[in-house]
């Protein structure tokens, strides 16, 4: 039944697919096929650059494919079936995988895509065995958001720059009542793999093989882990499976009821549009781990010079300025980042942090069976949390 489902699926892809082929065979322009994951806002931002694109580039038509839910794995049905898109958008967490079975094509010495330009961690968390698969759109890490009334009503002073884990617990302990926590608590690897960081872990100095069978019997991770643990096991300071309910943490954080909310730069216009309280952003203690996302070519395609247009005029400085403009995003080119476009004195007041954190942070370490590591984490620590 299932290998019958991911046919039809399989087969409901290729035949999407072929209608974008037929439209090329229909008319005298070149069509590239642009796939992309992204929310109602993004693509609407993304509309207006590919009709000024078609404008600027008689000739060139792009057919759009957005893919807003399980996008990976229509991305990696399309390349099965060997009807993969022109340009892709991905990330470098799935990127070894295509890397890999060789299907994108290596842009490390495609000189016009200007690397100098780019936080230089973000050009690396787009290679793969020392090559460049793509062109990065934006960086992404993880900071904490922090109500500052809430701080100022415990009379706790704000996070320092150069803040501990101590320091962190200490200001968790005063910040919780009965009514409030003093810190969020997820348990996806993404929101505690910092903590391993933190301790000197996450086989940030070990083979990927070590660290893929490994990971939980390291000492420094398994410190990093116990201490996240704890902070809702024994010190009691976030908020258990059963105290969350249905709630998400970036709820409970507009509610008032925590104090510090580890998260990324996609949820502050949400939080400049609801929150009733002052807040702002830290760093978190020490460094971070990384992830990009960005625009990658296939190498099956045929249109890879009209691509490589494609892929340059979206990452221009004009363009890149328009997606920081939304707030959603931290953008990879630093004469972006360091704009008025994205340091536009709104909140957070401390918007430079997440600039900090983009030229200080470590590319996420990522094999070709991350997501299956990822996968085994999540079994193994959910009795850990919860116990």
């Amino acid at each position: 039944m299932l290998k019958r489902i991911v046919l039809i699926f399989t087969i409901a892809i290729v035949l999407i697919y072929t209608g974008f082929s037929l439209c090329k065979k229909s008319d005298n322009f070149v069509h590239i096929v642009f796939a992309t994951w992204g929310s109602e806002s993004e693509i609407n931002i993304l509309k207006p650059m590919l009709e000024e694109f078609e404008k600027q580039n008689d000739g060139i038509k792009v057919d759009l494919m957005h893919i807003p839910q399980n996008y990976f794995q229509k991305i990696h049905l399309l390349f099965a079936s060997n009807t993969a898109p022109d340009v892709i958008f991905i990330n470098n967490l799935y990127l070894p995988l295509y890397a890999n079975a060789g299907v994108l094509e290596d842009l490390t010495n495609y000189d016009e895509f200007e690397y100098d330009r780019y936080f230089p961690k973000s050009i690396e968390a787009m290679k793969f065995k020392g090559k460049i698969y793509a062109l990065p759109r934006d960086v992404s890490n993880l900071v904490f958001f922090y109500n500052k009334d809430l701080f100022k009503k415990q009379k706790v002073d704000y996070p320092a720059k150069d803040w501990t884990l101590d320091d962190l617990l200490k200001k968790a302990q005063k910040l919780t009542t009965k009514e409030t926590f003093g810190i969020s608590f997820e348990e996806k690897p993404l929101y505690y793999l910092p903590y391993m960081l933190y301790y000197g872990g996450w086989g940030v100095n070990d083979s990927a093989d070590y660290f893929s069978r490994n990971v939980l019997n390291q000492s420094a991770n398994k410190k990093g882990l116990e201490f996240y643990a704890d902070l809702r096991r024994k010190y009691h300071v976030a908020p258990k499976k059963e105290e969350i309910g249905s709630a998400t943490m970036a709820q409970m954080f507009l509610q008032g009821k925590i104090g510090m909310y580890l998260s990324g730069r996609w949820l502050v216009p949400k939080f400049r549009q609801e929150a009733k309280f002052d807040w702002d952003v830290v760093e978190f203690p020490k460094t971070m781990f990384m992830d990009s996302s960005g625009w990658a070519i296939a190498k099956s395609s045929k249109n890879k010079p009209q691509a490589v247009k494609l892929i340059k005029f979206l990452a221009s400085k004009d363009n890149s300025q328009k997606f920081a403009q939304s707030g959603l995003i931290v953008p990879a080119r630093m004469d972006s980042a360091n704009s008025k476009y994205f340091l536009d004195g709104q909140k957070p007041k401390n918007a430079k942090v997440f600039l900090n954190t983009a030229k200080n942070s470590v590319p996420t370490p990522v094999t070709v069976n991350y997501n299956e590591i990822l996968d085994d984490l999540n079994s193994k620590t959910e009795y850990i949390f919860n116990k």
